[in-house]
């Protein structure tokens, strides 16, 4: 029983009707790239997941439950094309492939610039807001020959590295991943080269356009630069920063993670210290890179699991119809077992003794009534 592994294939919309549909259903309130999914699978289009939003939320306790007005999602499409954005579903041509694989890919992307860049060799170049001057220069020197290389350069439009990563590929190419929309700058001082990235490479989010990007919105985006990377480069990182945040992210994702080392002194390189200790690949420069991923490339990879099809709707048991007192029960025991720190799907499964499906259903129950919240890599955890 694989509970992460990608998204099942879905039938990308055919019309822009279709896809103003999936952006309602991503919308919805407690509906996330998860969710979004498992509805899809159950219902087979956005618009029956839609009409049966309301009879889920209810058979979960939630009263006058209404999915996102049809309204709300016109304003966001036009927004995006005000911006000079597209709209990218999965399974549409543009879609990275890359970014597809991962468990919780985002069902849609605003994209902004060269969509050639999506399907590109990419490799991730992050690092520390607060940069020294040798890391400035490595993440330069890094991003510049591994770009000459015929890499694209993923990174956040941070300050620090990832500003010094984004400059130095412009002209091979480079993709800004950010936390707000795709119109949105942030920082403030990166505008204008947000805008040359616009013009010469790829500005990509998941967010709404107009959206300011807050504290919760980051992890969403570090997952969003690992998925699109086939590697990801930490040039210099505190023991608690983003930026490991990104690289444990991407060794979930099954990507490589390299890293530069540093003085033991400097709180700006204990984070890639660490993750040396841990068995991230050492890199001193370009060619170091560019070896690992031959290595990457030649060693044996293992056959990828054939995804299970997904039962048929009427073979979907429901929470609902079962005894309220039974599920009730069941969802004190769930709660019983989810703290603040996040605890992975399959865990509660084997400490529950449930069936997948069975502890899937009541988990979407509880999300849709807002006592659980779900996070990047498969984790629960407990609002309330």
């Amino acid at each position: 029983m694989d509970l992460f592994s990608s998204p099942p294939p879905l039938a990308p919309p055919t019309s822009e009707e279709d896809k103003l549909a999936w952006l309602r259903l991503l919308r919805s309130r407690r509906v996330g790239p998860t969710t979004f999914y498992r509805l899809m699978a159950e219902h087979g289009t956005a618009e029956a997941a839609l009409a049966a939003l309301p009879e889920v939320a209810a058979a979960a306790g939630v009263t006058q439950y209404s999915a996102c007005p049809r309204e709300i999602a016109q304003r966001e499409f036009s927004a995006g094309k005000r911006a000079g954005a597209r709209l990218l579903a999965a399974g549409e041509p543009h879609y990275p492939k890359a970014l597809r694989d991962i468990p919780d890919a985002p069902p849609l992307l605003w994209a902004q610039g060269d969509l050639t860049l999506l399907n590109a060799p990419t490799l991730a170049v992050i690092g520390a807001r607060n940069a020294s001057s040798l890391g400035r220069r490595m993440a330069a020197r890094l991003s510049s020959e591994l770009s000459k290389a015929g890499h694209a350069i993923c990174s956040g439009l941070a300050r620090g590295v990832d500003t010094e990563a984004h400059k130095a590929a412009l002209e091979g190419g480079t993709i800004a991943v950010v936390a707000g929309g795709v119109d949105v700058t942030y920082p403030q001082e990166n505008a204008a080269l947000m805008r040359q990235i616009a013009e010469g490479g790829l500005v990509v989010s998941e967010e709404p356009p107009g959206l300011q990007p807050q504290a919760r919105h980051f992890p969403k985006r570090n997952r969003i630069i690992s998925g699109l990377s086939r590697a990801v480069v930490v040039v210099e990182a505190g023991a608690r920063s983003g930026s490991l945040i990104t690289a444990r992210m991407a060794l979930d994702q099954g990507r490589e993670v390299l890293a530069v080392p540093g003085h033991p002194f400097d709180a700006r390189a204990s984070g890639c210290n660490l993750l040396l200790r841990d068995g991230a690949t050492l890199i001193r420069g370009a060619d170091d890179v560019i070896e690992a991923l031959g290595l990457q490339q030649v060693a044996p990879q293992p056959a990828a699991a054939t995804p299970k099809p997904a039962p048929a709707p009427a073979d979907l048991p429901r929470a609902a119809q079962r005894p309220q007192a039974e599920t009730r029960s069941l969802h004190a025991r769930i709660l019983g077992l989810i703290g603040p720190s996040p605890v992975a799907e399959d865990q509660l499964a084997r400490d529950l003794s449930l069936p997948a499906q069975r502890l899937s259903e009541n988990l979407l129950s509880l999300e849709l009534d807002g006592q659980i919240a779900r996070q990047p890599g498969g984790l629960i955890v407990k609002t309330a």
